[in-house]
């Protein structure tokens, strides 16, 4: 594996961290305090390549492999969280969902729409009595002549209030367990019978609206179904796997930003007449954060190298995500205890980077449950 980033991955790590810093950083307290979705900077991201950045220019994505696409979240979830998880529901998982297992017209149909961001995509899976236990969900779709009949809900759906396109997991065979669920795509403002039941107001992840969504006897079309009846747990399974890659990614850029945050703070807080930044206690704190940054950095980085080269990355996935997601909150931690009272405050953007991170060991796979993951992996070896 190479750790010097190509040209390429230089010039998007520099573009993406222009727009962030002249773009994002700016809004990230008023995005955070009104907790209103973006449309602007999306629309933004979308005209610079970044809301299908690892998808086939054929499908009108920007084309960039996996590395490249983790350093541009990480840069975005920088500047905002919940813009970082933004793209990432979008992309990695409804963009991934079709890329990987829709057929060529639902390609043509819907990912390139969600690569150019005319659509904005979601991934409807988790439930209110099936988060880590995906076979207890209670959504079906029953066969309807030539369309499917779907009843039920899904709970914490990222972008699900702004979404135009969403993949859907129902039982298809509620008899069969893991067997018999199935994805689909769905259009909000097409599809009678989707309704959002209202948004989460959360204790961070600003800007991303977390969706409650009910269906009622919702009709969609048979060519909406994604590869064969009963595949769907795979393609979830698959999907998250994927999508914990940019999980760390985010987590990282959160870490980045409250390690940078915590430096210039402690370079310029005086106390005993000296910066702060002087004293070997802020210095070593300041050394474990970074230490941490970049390891979780290379785990990630791993994760990637495995998925481009078609290898199996479970564990290394599973990995990434729970060490970045772990250490984000410790760094954000750490952080605010650089800042002292003002880290407790809103006037600086401390308080904010902890919130944010706590998300990442909660959603995509709770830290409990990657942990079974990699230890069954370890164990299979």
């Amino acid at each position: 594996m190479e750790f010097t980033l190509t040209e390429e991955q230089r010039q998007i790590r520099d573009t993406v961290a222009e727009f962030v810093d002249e773009e994002v950083v700016p809004r990230a307290a008023e995005i955070d305090e009104t907790d209103e979705y973006p449309a602007d900077l999306v629309d933004e991201m979308a005209d610079l390549g970044l809301m299908g950045m690892p998808f086939p220019v054929e499908y009108e994505g920007a084309g960039l492999d996996y590395h490249s696409y983790a350093i541009g979240l990480e840069e975005i979830s920088r500047g905002s969280g919940g813009l970082g998880t933004v793209v990432a529901a979008h992309t990695s998982l409804a963009g991934n969902m079709l890329y990987e297992f829709g057929d060529e017209a639902q390609k043509q149909e819907y990912l390139t729409a969600l690569n150019t961001a005319d659509d904005i995509g979601a991934f409807a899976l988790s439930e209110a009595e099936a988060g880590s236990d995906v076979p207890a969900m209670s959504t079906t779709a029953e066969r309807d002549g030539d369309g499917y009949v779907v009843n039920g809900g899904k709970l914490w759906i990222s972008n699900g209030s702004v979404a135009d396109t969403v993949t859907l997991f129902a039982k298809t065979d509620p008899d069969a367990g893991r067997n018999g669920i199935s994805s689909f795509v769905v259009r909000p403002e097409e599809d009678d019978g989707f309704i959002v039941e209202g948004t989460e107001d959360k204790l961070g992840d600003k800007g991303c609206p977390t969706a409650e969504l009910r269906f009622d006897d919702m009709w969609i079309p048979e060519d909406r179904l994604l590869g064969e009846e009963g595949d769907g747990f795979v393609h979830a399974l698959k999907t998250l796997n994927g999508g914990r890659i940019t999980i760390a990614a985010r987590s990282v850029g959160i870490a980045r930003a409250a390690l940078n945050e915590a430096k210039s703070y402690a370079q310029q807080r005086e106390q005993f007449d000296r910066p702060i930044s002087d004293f070997q206690a802020i210095q070593h704190k300041l050394a474990d954060m970074d230490t941490k940054a970049r390891a979780a950095e290379l785990l990630m980085h791993e994760a990637a190298d495995l998925k481009m080269r078609d290898e199996d990355y479970i564990k290394e996935a599973a990995q990434a995500k729970l060490y970045a997601s772990e250490i984000a909150r410790e760094v954000a931690n750490e952080g605010i205890q650089i800042h002292g009272g003002y880290g407790y405050t809103k006037d600086f953007p401390a308080e904010r980077f902890y919130r944010d991170a706590k998300l990442s060991e909660i959603y995509e796979g709770t830290s409990e449950v990657l942990r079974n993951t990699i230890a069954q992996q370890l164990l299979d070896e």
